[in-house]
């Protein structure tokens, strides 16, 4: 009786628990509603039409001089100026040396470069895709559940292509700390992505202060320490938030300009890593290819059934030439 009485009650409390956590669409209605007022503010820093002067560099470009608006245009602004190839094809600029998102306002006069994936050396844009595929594992991941369960997003570690997958780690709901995802499952996730794909949405980012993350990510007391964490090792003491339809992420480096940059997309694996702080932790691995590489069907395969096996965290993340020269 007493042992009854005791599940009774813990029955009771988990499900008033259940009743005053939010709901995920509202977690992400709340979560957009930041970001949207936080990007409204930063543009509102600049309430008259200052001009900027943009060097272009890249082939055919050395000597181009553009003449765009101090925080209102962006590196794809830019590309727009020049011709269709430069818009469909750019995956992530170098402003002043450094990798910079297509969609970040330019802030001053500088020099920029488009990168793209048959660059002579494509390593930043590679490194930026295979963080974007994560990202939009994840993203795919924490939609794919009921309301009634509830997805925690980790820290999206760096992997080596060369080990054979991108990887986004993860928290299920403790109902379904037994479940084990069939084939079907997988490809069931493989569809959600290729949607995202075909709606070509743009990954927005967005720099900011870690009061700001944080109100993004109240509800998660996991993200919220990842942004202590990103924060305390950014000279600049900011985070760079990225939004994707009604998805807002936190992400440790620039992720390319859309989603229809990515073309062969397949979630491959979701593996248990076993008890973690957070509760029983998984490893879902996917693989693709961008766009403008595309890889022949027994390759494809090759790389496929390496994708399946559990990978490790490194902190390299590139796409071979040895996989680019097969495609």
């Amino acid at each position: 009786m007493y042992i009854y009485a005791c599940v009774c009650r813990y029955i009771c409390f988990a499900s008033a628990a259940a009743s005053l956590r939010p709901l995920p669409a509202e977690v992400r209605s709340q979560r957009n509603a930041v970001f949207s007022r936080e990007q409204a503010r930063q543009r509102a820093l600049y309430p008259r039409i200052e001009k900027i002067e943009v060097s272009m560099h890249g082939p055919g470009l050395d000597g181009t001089l553009l003449i765009m608006n101090r925080g209102m245009s962006t590196p794809l602004s830019c590309a727009r100026h020049l011709t269709e190839h430069h818009v469909k094809n750019s995956a992530l600029a170098l402003v002043d040396g450094e990798p910079w998102p297509l969609h970040q306002p330019l802030t001053s006069s500088c020099s920029l470069t488009l990168l793209t994936f048959k660059d002579s050396d494509p390593t930043l844009v590679n490194q930026a895709y295979w963080r974007s595929c994560a990202a939009l594992l994840g993203q795919v991941i924490e939609t794919a559940f009921k309301d009634e369960y509830t997805v925690e997003l980790l820290s999206t570690p760096e992997v080596a292509v060369t080990s054979g997958a991108f990887c986004c780690d993860v928290v299920l709901d403790p109902q379904l700390d037994s479940w084990t995802p069939s084939e079907e499952s997988l490809r069931s996730l493989t569809r959600g992505a290729q949607q995202l794909i075909h709606q070509d949405q743009a990954w927005e980012p967005l720099e900011v202060v870690p009061s700001v993350a944080l109100e993004v990510f109240s509800h998660s007391r996991c993200k919220q320490e990842e942004v202590e964490q990103k924060a305390s090792q950014n000279p600049k003491g900011t985070v760079m938030l990225y939004r994707c339809g009604d998805h807002v992420l936190l992400s440790g480096g620039p992720l390319v300009a859309r989603t229809g940059l990515c073309s062969q997309y397949e979630v491959t694996a979701l593996h248990n890593l076993g008890q973690g702080s957070w509760g029983v932790q998984r490893r879902a691995q996917g693989l693709s290819l961008p766009l403008q590489l595309q890889a022949h069907h027994t390759v494809w395969r090759k790389l496929r059934q390496r994708a399946e096996k559990l990978v490790r965290a490194t902190n390299l993340c590139f796409l071979p030439q040895t996989v680019v020269q097969q495609s």
